[in-house]
């Protein structure tokens, strides 16, 4: 059942934004009452918490899942272009995930340090390693991760704000030439 609410809150959330998943609307999609939703979520809030950790849970297994090889630059940006393409096929959970304030978010620097966030952690890994075997000058890997994590929301919410006038190719050239230019500025 709580499979069924997150996937009917997640076509809601798609359709018609986070303003749209109520409790009543997810339970109308459902087909069971409200109050039949309050036994698997507390609340509106608790509901959202549970979709945007879902998505992080589909981010996360499609960066461990898809074979990422390479230098330390292409490696990167394997993992930047999967995390745009999640981003640009699902730009409602984007929001939730990372702009929507909400209680349980992640916050840095204490839950990424923390390694409370798996997506993050797996960048920073990366850039950690990257500093350990020379590649990329030392620095504080967190707050490079945290920079690149900047970098690549505010691209993506300028592009799905439409305040990037390109055709989704030129707008991933972009994305890319922006990660790579980043990445280059701290190697060795």
């Amino acid at each position: 059942m709580r499979q069924k609410i997150i996937q009917a809150a997640s076509r809601l959330l798609e359709k018609e934004g986070v303003e749209a998943v109520t409790m009543r609307g997810v339970a109308q999609l459902v087909g069971v009452t409200p109050m039949a939703l309050y036994r698997h979520y507390a609340d509106r809030a608790v509901l959202l918490n549970a979709l945007a950790d879902d998505g992080f849970i589909r981010l996360t297994a499609l960066l461990k899942n898809k074979r990422i090889i390479g230098n330390l630059e292409n490696r990167l940006i394997k993992m930047a272009e999967i995390y745009l393409d999640l981003s640009l096929e699902n730009p409602k959970l984007f929001e939730l995930m990372f702009l929507t304030k909400r209680e349980g978010a992640r916050v840095y620097p204490r839950d990424f340090t923390a390694r409370s966030s798996p997506t993050a952690t797996l960048v920073a890994d990366a850039l950690a390693e990257g500093m350990t075997n020379g590649d990329l000058k030392k620095d504080d890997h967190w707050e490079i991760c945290f920079e690149l994590g900047a970098l690549t929301h505010g691209l993506i919410m300028l592009y799905i704000g439409g305040r990037i006038e390109m055709s989704p190719d030129e707008f991933r050239a972009l994305y890319r030439r922006s990660i790579r230019r980043h990445i280059r500025g701290i190697q060795n």
